[in-house]
């Protein structure tokens, strides 16, 4: 069974939870063994739009997860200068996929896994990605390894994408990318 975690926190940037939500949860259609979970630091988190999320675990799942997936939002100033939100992630690239959208890169830069390496953000975090001594890129997604940042809302497409093609294979993140193409841009919906 592979576990998927998107983290979540107050301020989240709704598309980027509810997108690869729906795109993460199509690849159980294709029954793959695969659950996704929405983490956080309490019971429920609120949405930047006053959505109010019920999470289904803590963000030690994350430790555990083969996916994690960091979303944005205003929220990412506040968790990356709450040293105990940081301190409870164990993240490992060498075993796991990690990956971000947008103001989500903040975090990772915040865990010391950019070090080193360049990466893309929004453009309102370009400037707190600099005072991490990340190089940034304007691209929508820039991958190293199994750590990936993607940036602009739709980038989530690619990323998600990315995750399930380097889990799954190419297939099954064409299928899923499929389902959600313009009608009569893609393959026949799966559901």
């Amino acid at each position: 069974m592979k576990t998927v975690t998107i983290v979540a926190f107050d301020k989240f940037t709704d598309i980027d939870v509810f997108l690869p939500w729906d795109l993460f949860n199509r690849v159980r259609l294709l029954e793959a063994a695969w659950q996704v979970k929405l983490v956080g630091t309490k019971a429920k988190h609120t949405s930047v739009c006053g959505i109010e999320l019920a999470m289904h675990d803590t963000i030690e799942l994350c430790n555990e997860a083969d996916i994690v997936f960091f979303a944005s939002g205003p929220g990412t100033r506040a968790v990356i200068k709450d040293p105990d939100f940081l301190n409870r992630f164990r993240l490992n690239p060498a075993r796991q996929l990690i990956g971000s959208m947008c103001s989500g890169s903040l975090i990772l830069a915040a865990l010391g896994l950019l070090e080193g390496l360049t990466a893309t953000t929004y453009p309102t975090a370009t400037a707190e990605m600099k005072r991490f001594g990340i190089q940034i890129e304007e691209k929508p997604m820039v991958v190293h390894g199994n750590l990936a940042t993607a940036a602009g809302c739709l980038a989530a497409i690619d990323l998600v994408s990315w995750m399930i093609e380097r889990t799954l294979g190419k297939e099954a993140s064409e299928e899923v990318i499929a389902s959600i193409q313009p009608v009569g841009k893609g393959l026949e919906c799966i559901y």
